[in-house]
């Protein structure tokens, strides 16, 4: 259950008060909280109430993954993915997906990066597996388009591995 501290952040910001979100926030980073780290790193990437610095926005994501934060680790993979505040590395961007696999948007994200052979050797059924997981109507479109130019071997591997992946809770998966 979110602090009541985090309640009125997200709602600040949810109504555009971005100095009543940073009010809350920055001194929670400050202070350690790793999802204020993750927020206050978003605000600067996005520009929210402070002057945008993709800088700042890289050193409170890094802060908050460095706890374990999953979101923060997120957002580092999409920087590093589209090069936004950082030099492009999809291999860098992989490196940041896996232990954020528990969000959805990161296997979303990971699963193109394996359609694609971005940041991996390319693999139809990580592919696969990963859209299988994501579970949105444009993922299994992604996967359906995958699974014409498999063998039924291949994707029997796939739903393997989305047992086991989510038999570990996405950890070590993938």
């Amino acid at each position: 259950m979110p602090s009541a501290r985090i309640v009125y952040a997200e709602r600040a910001h949810d109504r555009g008060d971005y100095a009543a979100e940073l009010e809350i926030t920055r001194p929670l980073a400050f202070a350690g909280d790793a999802w204020a780290q993750a927020s206050l790193g978003t605000s600067y990437f996005l520009g929210t109430g402070v002057t945008q610095s993709y800088a700042e926005a890289l050193k409170w994501y890094r802060l908050a993954a460095a706890q374990g934060y999953g979101q923060a680790k997120f957002n580092l993979g999409f920087m590093y993915q589209t090069g936004e505040g950082v030099m492009q590395d999809d291999a860098e961007a992989v490196k940041w997906y896996r232990p954020a696999l528990a969000l959805a948007v990161a296997r979303s994200n990971l699963g193109v990066m394996y359609a694609t052979g971005r940041g991996v050797t390319q693999d139809d059924a990580k592919a696969y597996a990963l859209f299988s997981i994501y579970g949105t109507d444009k993922a299994a479109k992604n996967r359906d388009l995958l699974a014409r130019s498999m063998t039924p071997e291949q994707i029997a591997d796939a739903q393997k591995m989305v047992r086991e992946c989510e038999e570990q809770d996405y950890k070590e998966c993938f």
